[in-house]
């Protein structure tokens, strides 16, 4: 057990998580998403709400807010975001106009170029996103090496 990490944050995960470099892709996907058809590396994470991995995958993976958007959502039948994605959009901490969403199949294709995948133990449609990591600067590796 590590102190200052969060409990969710397991080994392997804290592995894949560190191999990522800025502009990188991954996907946090419900239980249902497909996600050993892409060929990235998966963790699955059963039991666990999708937002909640989310929220702690940020406590060590820096949102990359340089262009384009820092989160992707599955645009949802209907048009309106369900509640499973205002959570992940909340977990994820960035500003509201860096996130955007993608229709279903684009989404899909977009999560063909992740690097990683961690499929949770979520149920509810729509929990699917997409996290493009940002660079993580000399001051926060000397905070959290203190």
């Amino acid at each position: 057990m590590l102190t200052g990490i969060h409990p969710i944050l397991h080994g392997e995960l804290l592995a894949a998580l560190d191999r990522l470099g800025h502009g990188d892709e991954l996907v946090v996907a419900d239980a249902n998403f497909p996600a050993h058809r892409f060929g990235a590396t998966v963790i699955e994470l059963p039991g666990l709400a999708a937002a909640s991995i989310v929220e702690a995958i940020r406590t060590v993976v820096p949102a990359d807010l340089y262009e384009g958007a820092s989160v992707l959502l599955m645009t949802a039948e209907g048009g309106e975001r369900p509640p499973v994605q205002h959570e992940l959009v909340a977990a994820s901490a960035v500003p509201a106009d860096r996130v955007e969403e993608l229709e279903r199949f684009a989404f899909y294709d977009r999560a063909s170029g992740a690097r990683l995948i961690v499929r949770s133990g979520e149920l509810r449609p729509y929990g699917n996103v997409i996290l493009r990591k940002g660079v993580v600067s000399a001051s926060e590796s000397r905070e959290a090496a203190q």
